[in-house]
């Protein structure tokens, strides 16, 4: 393959494949068309040195920047973000528009450190003051009539009494004369503690025969909270245990609940909460419960479970433990369960079944689980049969079967488990495919993660493994959550996005929640709204934390009114946009082929741009490509999207493709912005000061980014990637001695170590700059992704690191300037053709490509 233009300096990898523009086109400067980094840089310089106050009626920071949010009645856009902070009139401009009215919601998110903690309101017995009418939670947008004696709900206008112990006077302006001391009253995201009648209920089983839990249930019992529980669950068949796996998990897991000394021989305290109990079970074609309770013996007594169609729980003592009170027993068990040396080893594993019997120990407690597989499960509860490869079946008739569950039950155990306030966290490691498209669905329904490491290596993957594992533990998380989104008159939540189980008579349903997972939701107009007032949106997720307090989580919004297109364009969200669209695309994988969503994402694309053209700059000539500054990086990020792995049309390994669509259901705003386009940084040209701390505030400031393109790359240059889950350190061949020798204590390219799986600690200001950047980056996400070398034209690693760098042709798709030429030509098709806005989809979907 020849290179991108006749300028750049290096060539693409021949791997590269990608679809070329058909037709003529005008020549344009690849360098002028609008690129994400200018605005992410423009608006990190604004937010850098001022905080940003959450009043209504400006721009808000965007998701990939670190502000310092001041909360003054609006939660910060770390909890809630709009796709436009000015909500169309009538359901005709929202229409016009093409806008999708969109809120991503992270209730849990990580603040910045800097920011105010939450604060948490406790009202004693009579609970938080709510509606009658619609039950919303009292906000600071709500009213204060009858001298203080009612409040007016400012989603459905209701007035409600006030209650006795409430109660205050008002002052002239018809504020409460304890206002300042209520931050339910003056802080848009607040805890609320909760009496018994916010209390967990108890689910009875739905399906009985699955399992006999321990503590036997009753729909009409509440369920008082606790600290969560945690049950780890290892897969100790064969493969799991030759490839280390087992063994590394198990060391790991001792590290978290024990501390553990760094290399830099400093001591880690532990991570796992003090309050919470652990149990500890294994499997393979039998189901291993283990009591823990330090009864004079080493070991602890094993307690085997061969039938794995009736599974139940064999003992009550000593299955959930203190970790402090049974230290001995658990470190003796955790450093002898990885070693097979000792016994015959299966060849199967029971996942099924020991996930049953994970909900079996948690019934009637909730909590969460961490298994760690190995192989497929080809026995036991939702058995399933080896997989061949489907890949190949992308593109035909047969596609959406792919993504079609093999055996019911999983989706069952998914379901139970929500109900149960159980949480489901998967740590894959196999060699061979496992059907993720069944697994999956108990970690997605249950609030739970996938953590995938195939053909695992201890060496390359068991950092990342320990990170993964530290940042589940630590994350703020909540457990037996539901989450019940509300909106003012006029307004109506229409669709739900996430990982979450939706019961048809019930509230969105979490075994878990925590700080790193969000949800969508879709609004429609039922009736006009008034120009120049607001309109408003409340989150309310009620949980048990892990500590064992019962809460809700209360995010209130508040956004103006505009009758005009300008204005909703004007504070558009392109964040909240993208991620959206990305989740629409992957929720519609199950009925739709592909090629149909990819479509269907241009189609909206252009749509929204042509909005733009037909009502706010509609003196433009036709031939000229118009693009509002709100959504000047539409077009790469819409070609960002049909390049992910879930919705790319190249073939991707199914288990591949499923794990990729898990996680960015689930994705924040900042972490989905950040996976489609990766940041891409050179590292060959820092300034002195760059990534190393100031002197007065100790903060250290990034360089700057570049475009993800070979175009702008040269082949004496360093690049580090970052797409969220995998960084990239690319070395050009041409690279300098003296940058090696900074770096990796060599000078020749061809002794570049790329084996390892972090850099070596050197003295030098580069390397200490490297490693400035990379730690900056754990903080700001909890955890470390894996990191691989690739050297020009050399190792396996460069094919990531090209199919990561969106604006080249690759991923079986356009470049970013053909792409836009394809955006322009419909859109120059739509108004050249006289459509309306009522159908211009349609000369959309016969353009040509």
């Amino acid at each position: 393959m020849g290179p991108l233009s006749p300028t750049s300096p290096i060539q693409q990898p021949p791997h590269s494949a990608g679809l070329s523009y058909k037709g003529l086109r005008a020549a344009i400067d690849p360098q002028s068309i609008p690129s994400p980094i200018d605005a992410i840089e423009i608006d990190r310089e604004q937010w850098d040195d001022q905080p940003f106050g959450t009043l209504p009626g400006g721009h808000v920071p965007l998701s990939t920047t670190d502000y310092v949010a001041i909360d003054q009645g609006n939660s910060s856009p770390r909890f809630v973000r709009m796709s436009t902070w000015n909500m169309p009139s009538t359901s005709r401009l929202a229409s016009d528009c093409e806008v999708p009215l969109v809120a991503i919601i992270q209730p849990l998110s990580d603040q910045d450190p800097r920011e105010e903690p939450i604060p948490l309101v406790d009202t004693g017995d009579i609970g938080p003051a709510r509606c009658a009418r619609c039950r919303a939670y009292i906000n600071p947008w709500c009213k204060w009539v009858a001298g203080g004696m009612r409040w007016r709900c400012n989603l459905c206008s209701h007035e409600t009494e006030v209650a006795p112990e409430y109660f205050s006077n008002l002052d002239a302006n018809m504020t409460r004369l304890d206002h300042l001391q209520r931050p339910e009253l003056n802080k848009g995201t607040v805890d609320f503690a909760v009496p018994k009648d916010y209390w967990a209920p108890q689910p009875q089983p739905r399906i009985e025969a699955l399992y006999q839990p321990v503590v036997p249930t009753s729909t009409s019992e509440m369920r008082p909270p606790e600290p969560m529980r945690y049950v780890f669950a290892f897969d100790v068949s064969q493969e799991a245990m030759q490839s280390d796996f087992t063994r590394t998990a198990c060391l790991q897991v001792l590290d978290l609940l024990y501390g553990y000394e760094a290399q830099d021989g400093t001591h880690v305290d532990p991570c796992f909460p003090p309050q919470s109990q652990v149990c500890i079970m294994s499997y393979d074609r039998s189901i291993h419960f283990y009591d823990l309770l330090p009864r004079g013996a080493d070991n602890p007594a094993m307690l085997v479970l061969p039938d794995l169609d009736d599974i139940f729980v064999p003992m009550c003592d000593g299955l959930f433990v203190d970790v402090r009170g049974s230290q001995q027993i658990i470190t003796n068990l955790l450093t002898t369960l990885g070693d097979g040396s000792n016994r015959f080893l299966e060849t199967e594993a029971a996942l099924g079944s020991a996930l049953a019997a994970c909900l079996a120990a948690l019934a009637g407690k909730g909590g969460q689980v961490l298994v760690f597989p190995g192989v497929i499960p080809t026995i036991g509860l939702g058995a399933l049969t080896t997989p061949e490869d489907m890949s190949v079946l992308i593109g035909t008739e047969k596609e959406k079967s792919i993504f079609t569950l093999q055996h019911e039950a999983w989706q069952e155990l998914g379901e139970q488990c929500a109900e149960e306030g159980i949480g489901v966290n998967m740590f894959f490691a196999n060699g061979r495919p496992v059907d993720l498209a069944s697994i999956s669905v108990v970690s997605s329904i249950s609030g739970g993660q996938l953590y995938f490491h195939p053909r695992f290596n201890p060496v390359r993957d068991g950092m990342v493994l320990h990170s993964e594992l530290r940042r589940l533990l630590l994350r703020t998380t909540g457990y037996s959550c539901l989450m019940k989104v509300r909106c003012s008159q006029g307004l109506r939540i229409t669709q739900h996005y996430g990982n979450f189980y939706e019961p048809p008579t019930s509230d969105l349903t979490f075994g878990t929640l925590d700080a790193d997972k969000a949800i969508s939701v879709v609004l429609e107009h039922t009736k006009s709204l008034s120009e120049g007032e607001f309109a408003f949106l409340q989150s309310a997720v009620l949980y048990t934390t892990v500590s064992g307090e019962r809460r809700v989580r209360v995010c209130n919004l508040g956004v103006q009114v505009a009758g005009m297109a300008g204005n909703v364009f004007r504070f558009a969200d392109m964040d909240a946009v993208v991620c959206h669209m990305v989740r629409e695309g992957i929720h519609k994988m199950r009925s739709q082929k592909i090629a149909k969503i990819q479509e269907q994402l241009t189609d909206k694309c252009a749509a929204i741009l042509l909005a733009y053209r037909k009502y706010c700059a509609t003196s433009a000539p036709a031939s000229q490509l118009i693009i509002p500054e709100a959504f000047r990086a539409l077009p790469l990020y819409t070609l960002a999207i049909m390049k992910s792995r879930p919705l790319k049309a190249q073939n991707v390994v199914i288990d591949v493709r499923v794990y990729h669509a898990h996680k960015i259901m689930a994705m924040g705003a900042r972490t989905t912005m950040q996976h489609l386009h990766p940041r891409l940084m050179a590292l060959h040209d820092l300034t002195m000061r760059a990534a190393m701390p100031d002197p007065q505030t100790g903060l250290i400031r990034l360089p700057g980014l570049m475009r993800d393109s070979y175009i702008f790359m040269e082949s004496y240059g360093i690049y580090l990637i970052d797409n969220e889950e995998l960084m990239v350190l690319w070395i050009g061949s041409d690279a300098s001695p003296q940058l090696l020798k900074d770096l990796f204590e060599v000078d020749d390219f061809l002794h570049v170590d790329s084996n390892i799986t972090q850099l070596p600690v050197l003295s030098t200001r580069l390397s200490e700059q490297l490693r400035n950047i990379i730690a900056h980056r754990y903080a700001q996400r909890g955890w470390t992704p894996k990191l691989s070398i690739a050297r020009q034209n050399m190792d396996g690693a460069e094919l990531e690191f090209a199919d990561m760098l969106v604006e080249d042709k690759n991923n079986a798709a356009m470049s970013y300037l053909d792409y836009l030429c394809l955006v322009h030509k419909q859109i120059n098709a739509a108004l050249t053709g006289g459509s309306s806005t009522n159908n211009h989809r349609t000369s959309f979907k016969s353009a040509p490509w």
